[in-house]
């Protein structure tokens, strides 16, 4: 083994603790806008644009809100990605908001401390969206956050526990560089923009019928792949699970909240008795971490 390298082996000690965030509201308060039109008293419609937020609560109005041209994808327009450079508007977004939390313009997002203490800790987590930008624009999303928001002391940190798992379970004695060792930590993590074409032609490539569903099923479609992703690398390491398998999940929006807690109760509790899964609505923000909801097991996550 590199002498010269922080290497904390203590890590194979660790519980198997595993999250799932969403990214808008919740990990950051991004500056990303809906499109709508908003009825007028005299009956026309104007442009109104609208935070995520502000859309979690007025979505199902469509009396008095509704998209231009009745097309959903110029109201998410913003949320995609376009042109020469597709990652360019969602990383600038996500500079623009950390920006705001570093400098204290604005308090952190419900999860950002629990995501930044993830990265720290080098645990495996998803990113699971209603975004609908490629999975490598979410990537570099995070990889924005890593630089942005981590003290060196963190990212040291984190070197010595993503060499720590590499040693424990991979067998490595020799370790590539800094950035080689967290292209590999990234790669082992997912990152699902629910909306995305990819995503919605790999949902019904999946799917019985090739049905495709909501948006509420498509994140449930994507925790399940996540789910089962983390129980195919510990079963690759070889060892019995010594200890419980746990998952966090966390969302701002209420719909999605009750959907996924409905089917991990119905579906993936079932499907792996073994996993305790915690749900945390995250839509008030006067509720420091959200609002938790066990769904299985009495594993604190948070």
């Amino acid at each position: 083994m590199d002498l010269q390298l922080r290497v904390n082996e203590r890590v194979v000690d660790r519980d198997f603790k595993y999250y799932i965030f969403d990214w808008d509201d919740n990990i950051l308060m991004m500056p990303t806008r809906i499109h709508l039109e908003k009825l007028q008293p005299d009956g026309s419609w104007a442009p109104h644009a609208v935070s995520t937020a502000l859309f979690a609560v007025i979505r199902r109005d469509t009396v008095n809100y509704r998209p231009p041209q009745n097309n959903w994808e110029l109201a998410f327009r913003e949320f995609r990605d376009r042109g020469e450079c597709p990652a360019e508007a969602f990383l600038q977004d996500t500079r623009t908001a950390i920006n705001a939390v570093l400098e204290g313009e604005v308090p952190p997002a419900p999860s950002f401390e629990t995501f930044r203490r993830t990265l720290t800790e080098g645990r495996l987590f998803a990113i699971v969206t209603a975004r609908g930008h490629a999975s490598d624009t979410l990537r570099k999303g995070v990889q924005l956050f890593m630089e942005m928001v981590l003290t060196v002391a963190e990212r040291e940190e984190m070197m010595a526990n993503l060499r720590g798992y590499r040693y424990a379970y991979d067998g490595l004695h020799n370790f590539g560089s800094d950035d080689e060792e967290i292209d590999y930590y990234l790669s082992l993590n997912r990152y699902h923009a629910v909306t995305s074409p990819t995503f919605k032609e790999w949902m019904a490539d999946g799917s019985p019928g090739g049905v495709v569903g909501s948006s509420e099923e498509r994140k449930q479609f994507a925790i399940r792949d996540f789910v089962e992703h983390i129980v195919h690398i510990l079963q690759r390491t070889g060892e019995p699970l010594r200890r419980p398998v746990s998952v966090g999940f966390s969302d701002d929006d209420p719909a999605n909240v009750v959907a996924v807690e409905e089917y991990i109760r119905t579906t993936l509790s079932r499907h792996f008795p073994g996993v305790k899964f915690v749900v945390y609505d995250t839509s008030d923000p006067d509720t420091a971490k959200g609002r938790k909801i066990v769904v299985s097991g009495q594993l604190n996550l948070f």
